[in-house]
């Protein structure tokens, strides 16, 4: 039997997080290995596991898979959220590269220089306001089905619920005039709901995204994002 996935990655959310998403929505147990230290960097780098010198990096089957997209694709094919065929598959992938061209901008969001910080935030409004939420508001009503692709869960809707969230958290209220995008997010899991089953048409994936959600990192974004820095020079 596989063991359980170990996520190789600096101690906050960062790049590694749509994986960890992907994985909690799939009911997939996994392990943090944290990169605390120069010394944890100089290891891994030095040991042969990362190809390209860089990470995330996670262990599932037997491999060392690197790059976000492979390793998110590795697991939504794995676990049945990739669409039944290859035109569900173009479009699940089309939604995802909007949605990455967003997330982006919110990952790297906080190492910005403060100067430069009310300008991003200002684009990451507009962005989402006028461009994106509007796009993945129009799919969901032309077919009126819940999720995007083929009326069932796909990385494309879990992925933008990661958005949704991050977006919201730099700028509440920002899926205020979207109410198929507030419909999409599985809210008001309770811990009672987690041990006994949510009962909700997002019941596969709402209690691992409640879990993923409500864990505690030690360090946040903020200071992960300057430990790459540090660690990465």
């Amino acid at each position: 039997m596989a063991g359980k996935p170990k996520l190789h990655y600096f101690n906050g959310r960062g790049r590694m997080e749509s994986i960890r998403w992907l994985l909690a929505a799939a009911g997939v147990e996994f392990e943090e290995k944290f990169i605390e230290t120069r010394e944890d960097w100089d290891r891994i780098r030095k040991d042969g596991s990362l190809m390209y010198q860089q990470v995330p990096m996670v262990e599932i089957d037997g491999m060392k898979l690197v790059q976000t997209r492979a390793i998110i694709n590795y697991i939504a094919n794995k676990h049945n959220l990739y669409g039944k065929d290859m035109k569900e598959r173009a479009l699940i992938d089309m939604y995802v590269e909007g949605v990455a061209d967003l997330n982006e901008m919110t990952i790297v969001f906080p190492v910005h220089p403060p100067g430069v910080k009310e300008t991003k935030l200002s684009e990451i409004k507009d962005k989402a306001k006028n461009r994106y939420f509007p796009a993945f508001e129009k799919v969901l009503k032309s077919h009126g089905q819940d999720y995007l692709v083929g009326n069932k869960l796909s990385k494309a809707d879990i992925l933008l619920v990661e958005l949704l969230y991050n977006v919201e958290e730099l700028n509440p209220g920002a899926t205020a005039s979207f109410p198929l995008l507030q419909a999409l997010k599985p809210e008001g899991i309770t811990d009672r709901e987690v041990q006994e089953g949510a009962s909700s048409p997002f019941s596969s994936w709402a209690v691992g995204l409640h879990l993923i959600k409500s864990r505690t990192l030690p360090t946040d974004i903020v200071n992960c994002s300057s430990k790459i820095q540090i660690l990465s020079r």
